[in-house]
C-alpha cells in the first residue's frame, strides 16, 4: 500500500495564545493534504477525477502530541481505508520522522456540483484509490 506524501508549510499565524498550532489549524493542513491528493494525482492528464466536487461527511481527529511553530514543513502522510460506493475514508498522520502529532480521518462524498448531490465513485477514480488502500488505519 502506497502513502500519500505531502510536505506541509507552518505559518506563523497558525499558532494559538499557548505557542502551538492551534487545533483548528490541523483540519486546513489535512484538507491541504487531501486537495493534493485527490486533485493533483488524479489519474490521467486531463482526467475528470475528483474535479467535480466532493464534500467531507465527517471528520475524526486525535491531537497526539502538541507542535510548536518552527521552519521546518511538518508532513502528512495520507491514505484510505475504506471505498464506498459513494463515499470513501482517507486517514491521515501529520508528523515528523520521530514523532505523530495527529492522527485523523475524513469520510469524502464525491458531489455533483450542476445536480447539487452526492454521486458514485467512478471506476477510474477507484482504481487510483485502491493503490493507497489500507485494510486497518495506523495504530494509536
Amino acid at each position: 500500500m502506497a502513502r500519500h506524501i505531502y510536505s506541509c508549510p507552518l505559518r506563523w499565524s497558525d499558532m494559538d495564545a499557548f505557542g502551538h498550532v492551534n487545533n483548528v489549524v490541523f483540519l486546513r493542513y489535512l484538507e491541504e493534504a487531501r486537495i493534493d491528493f485527490m486533485f493533483r494525482l488524479a489519474p490521467g492528464d486531463g482526467s475528470p477525477s475528483f474535479a467535480g466536487g466532493s464534500v467531507v461527511a465527517r471528520h475524526e481527529i486525535d491531537y497526539v502530541r502538541p507542535l510548536v511553530h518552527r521552519h521546518a514543513p511538518v508532513t502528512v502522510e495520507s491514505w484510505v481505508t475504506k471505498i464506498g460506493a459513494a463515499s470513501l475514508t482517507i486517514c491521515y498522520e501529520i508528523k515528523d520522522p520521530d514523532q505523530v502529532y495527529v492522527r485523523a480521518s475524513t469520510v469524502v462524498v464525491p458531489y455533483n456540483l450542476a445536480e447539487e448531490r452526492p454521486r458514485r465513485i467512478s471506476a477510474e477514480e477507484k482504481h487510483f484509490l485502491q493503490e493507497f488502500l489500507a485494510e486497518e488505519p495506523a495504530a494509536a
